[in-house]
């Protein structure tokens, strides 16, 4: 007697980041076996079907169908077989604004989730970033409202700095911080969220970028 599995299924409606519905879809898919489909239900817009087609593609699972529905966008990914990338990617970070780590963290969460190897070094003001209890602000005029846009941002999938960096290490992403930058903004090694990261400058990291397929500064 045949045995028919249902696939799993997980909503994700609200979310509009592509990179937080991503990481959810990979955290599913790393417990499945080979062959077995995961259904993902999202609204109906055109990046999220652009982008996690294009995971698909990167990561060696196939996209068995995208259909709009009137709850929303079916996806049908069945797991593969999963690709080797040999490419890294080395980003230095100097911000530590609400706005403006978006791009940085996004982009270094994206690259990870494809399978990128990430390298991440902080320095000047972006050693708070890595710093207990930190909340990122909005710069200017905006910065009394830093927590309502915080809160619309973590509703839509744009998640906490401090968790999308925790996203990035359990995808294998190494984070070093500037010893010199966490001396001037008295930022001890014990303020730390992690606690083995390496402290080093920049002759420590430039040989790590020099290496690297894709080098950003930000």
């Amino acid at each position: 007697m045949t045995t028919i599995v249902e696939p799993r299924l997980i909503d994700r409606r609200g979310k509009t980041i592509s990179t937080f519905v991503a990481f959810d879809v990979a955290t599913e898919i790393r417990a499945m076996r080979e062959g077995e489909v995961l259904e993902v239900l999202t609204d109906d817009t055109e990046l999220l079907e652009r982008d996690i087609a294009a995971w698909c593609d990167t990561t060696g699972n196939r996209m068995l169908s995208s259909e709009a529905t009137s709850e929303g966008r079916r996806f049908r990914i069945e797991k593969g077989h999963g690709v080797d990338i040999d490419k890294s990617l080395a980003m230095i970070i100097s911000v530590d604004g609400l706005e403006e780590l978006l791009s940085p963290l996004g982009f270094a969460l994206g690259a990870a989730l494809e399978g990128v190897d990430v390298h991440l070094y902080f320095q000047g003001p972006a050693v708070h970033v890595l710093a207990k209890g930190f909340r990122p602000k909005l710069g200017g005029w905006g910065r009394p409202f830093s927590r309502f846009a915080a809160a619309s941002m973590t509703k839509t999938g744009h998640i906490p700095a401090q968790d999308k960096l925790r996203q990035i290490r359990s995808l294998g992403g190494k984070f070093y911080v500037c010893g010199g930058s966490m001396d001037h903004f008295k930022v001890d090694r014990e303020d730390l969220i992690f606690d083995d990261l390496p402290v080093i400058a920049y002759l420590t990291f430039t040989p790590i970028m020099a290496e690297a397929d894709v080098q950003l500064y930000l």
